[in-house]
């Protein structure tokens, strides 16, 4: 590893590590199970934004430094933080719609039936659980993670020149990531977004699944445990 991706190594970790702390200040004690309030659009995205730099920044690290190697050959530079930014960026900006999305259909859910979270959450929260776990082995899940855990790979088949080709490119992994992560985000929305522990638990089953050497191996045994949970959340008193 260059110097320069020695740098951008520990940027990237530095802003992991701090969006952390931020997440845990403002979080702390907000854990308020299923049919926790998210409050307003722009409060919630603000700590959203922060969840998933902490959350996604590890697990994608593999993919921007490769990233910003390439791209500083590529433009005879020894430069690699401002291509990399961009990249993370876009990368951030497609977890930003996804948040925008899940709020809208959380506040739908409770602009319909305000009580029925509340009233069955165990219910909610097991089903949701469940199916986290169904959706670990559908082919979507596989095609997604495969590309997250191939960064060269993705790199050749999408490769763009300059600024904006960066921004799409990092949408594109965003995208995968999406995708491959759709599942265990739900166990967030369902136990509550706010949880600090669930987070960590959700955190490291991402890291795990690109990271690992036998990591896209992990999805089965990991489909099997959530289902079992959600049927044992079902069904608690």
């Amino acid at each position: 590893m260059t110097r320069t991706s020695h740098t951008a190594a520990t940027v990237i970790a530095a802003s992991a590590l701090a969006a952390w702390i931020v997440s845990v200040t403002r979080m702390r004690g907000m854990d308020m199970g299923p049919g926790t309030d998210l409050g307003g659009l722009g409060w919630f995205l603000g700590i959203w934004v922060t969840m998933m730099a902490a959350m996604m920044l590890p697990s994608a690290m593999p993919m921007v430094l490769l990233f910003g190697h390439v791209a500083a050959r590529q433009t005879a530079s020894r430069g690699v933080l401002g291509p990399t930014a961009v990249f993370v960026a876009g990368y951030l900006g497609v977890w930003t719609a996804f948040g925008i999305v899940a709020f809208g259909l959380a506040r739908l859910v409770r602009d319909l039936e305000p009580g029925f979270v509340a009233g069955h959450g165990r219910l909610v929260a097991g089903a949701a659980i469940v199916t986290a776990g169904l959706y670990q082995v559908t082919a979507l899940k596989r095609l997604c993670l495969r590309h997250c855990r191939s960064p060269l790979a993705f790199l050749v088949g999408h490769w763009r020149d300059g600024g904006l080709g960066a921004i799409a490119m990092g949408a594109a992994h965003g995208a995968y990531c999406v995708g491959c992560c759709t599942g265990l985000m739900l166990i967030l929305f369902a136990l509550g977004v706010m949880s600090l522990p669930w987070m960590a638990v959700v955190a490291a089953l991402v890291f795990a699944e690109k990271v690992l050497p036998a990591g896209d191996r992990l999805s089965p045994l990991i489909a099997v445990g959530l289902v079992a949970l959600g049927l044992w959340v079902a069904v608690q008193p």
